[in-house]
């Protein structure tokens, strides 16, 4: 086959050809980078204030459990409004509450104060997950949707590289009250971008082929399909189990290597290199060969690197493992979205992704979890336990559910 061939299949399926879609994609990367950044300024000032694990699983509690308030709601309200419009709005609330954030940390509020502003705007944060990756979808058409899952996943594998980067080396230089307001810098930068996109996105048609928009009807479809089910139950597992190492690298780090901000910043840096590595490629929009198998593959492989980072030493050796938890936790969660993204019709595709994301609230869960064994016992046993119940539980649910291995 000539390069020729080759050339109009590759643009016909590859998102970045869409004006629109880089517009959304730039935006969107710009803010993921304030928002890794703001994650390390909000745990760094945790750990430093109060020295303690379990606070740290409580401010990640107050940051994420909205998200099984409020995602599913907000799944409705993509299927019944206008998705850009509905993006808008969230970011210019979670603009002004990060203002808000900086404002009381460096005039030095109330912790009260502090957490309330932070769960106000998870509120919101739990709002537009949903939304936005609904929105995704309508931005492109026909072979390039797989494309533009995939790169919207890189886009934010790619902000864990650089946020916690540039978060560690300005905190030895700025006050963390600084970075709350860069923050707010970049949520705009998003917000001016959703000005600027056209869609495809025809809430008026949805609302009429499917009448009054309800929750009820998405859960009838998970409920009747098992391929969908069995996807959402195991996308529990690493989310429990796994994904909290991203709220308590910090105290392994600190435990286990001796390392400060900037240490725990460039661990976090490195498991995104390898995050980007994971879901880039997929992003041509190539089809992958049994996607099942891969997908339990990459969570096993996961809990594993996790367990081997409780016994590195060095930080170059905890750097190279770090990178492996990276690229196979997004692996996974690439391969899932994308099989749940495309497999889904439009009109419920706002549900039923926002039941799917409801899975994010079972990473405070787990850190509080997590954070109260290594309390209780140590930070290397503690990982220890992330590892061994990523690889036990996925293999439990493979075992029920033998449809997902041929998948």
């Amino acid at each position: 086959m000539t390069q020729a061939n080759l050339s109009p299949s590759f643009s016909n399926r590859f998102a970045l050809q869409s004006r629109s879609f880089r517009i959304f994609l730039y935006g969107s990367l710009v803010a993921r980078i304030g928002d890794w950044m703001d994650l390390v300024a909000l745990n760094w000032a945790v750990l430093t204030i109060t020295d303690s694990p379990i606070a740290l699983g409580i401010i990640n509690a107050c940051r994420l459990l909205p998200a099984f308030l409020f995602s599913v709601p907000a799944g409705v309200m993509a299927d019944r409004y206008d998705r850009r419009k509905l993006l808008i709005w969230i970011q210019f609330g979670m603009m002004l509450l990060t203002f808000c954030l900086a404002y009381a940390v460096e005039n030095k509020w109330s912790l009260y104060a502090f957490i309330a502003i932070v769960v106000l705007r998870s509120v919101l944060a739990a709002m537009d997950p949903p939304v936005r990756n609904a929105f995704v979808t309508n931005l492109v058409s026909g072979h390039k949707m797989k494309s533009a899952v995939a790169l919207n996943t890189t886009s934010m594998n790619l902000s864990r590289i650089i946020g916690p980067a540039a978060a560690g080396l300005l905190l030895m230089k700025m006050e963390v009250s600084q970075l709350f307001w860069l923050n707010g810098c970049s949520t705009a930068a998003a917000l001016m971008s959703f000005f600027l996109v056209h869609s495809h996105d025809d809430y008026a048609k949805r609302e009429r082929s499917c009448g009054k928009v309800t929750i009820r009807e998405a859960i009838v479809y998970v409920r009747e399909n098992s391929l969908v089910s069995s996807l959402l139950l195991l996308a529990v597992v690493p989310m429990l189990f796994g994904f909290p190492y991203t709220a308590l690298l910090p105290l392994f780090g600190k435990d286990i290597l001796r390392l400060g901000a900037e240490g725990f910043g460039l661990l976090l840096s490195v498991s995104a290199v390898g995050a980007v590595l994971g879901s880039g490629f997929l992003s041509t929009g190539k089809e992958i060969r049994k996607p099942g198998r891969w997908l339990m593959i990459s969570i096993m492989a996961f809990g594993s690197f996790l367990l081997l980072f409780m016994f590195s030493n060095h930080v170059i050796a905890a750097s190279i493992i770090m990178f492996f938890v990276g690229f196979a936790s997004q692996l996974y969660r690439t391969l899932s979205r994308l099989t749940i993204q495309l497999y889904v019709p439009d009109r419920l595709r706002g549900r039923v992704l926002s039941i799917a994301l409801m899975d994010r609230g079972f990473i405070p869960l787990g850190a509080l979890l997590i954070g109260m064994l290594a309390d209780w016992t140590s930070s290397f046993w503690a990982g220890i336990f992330m590892g061994i119940s990523c690889i036990v539980f996925t293999l439990l649910v493979g075992v029920k559910y033998r449809q997902i291995w041929h998948l």
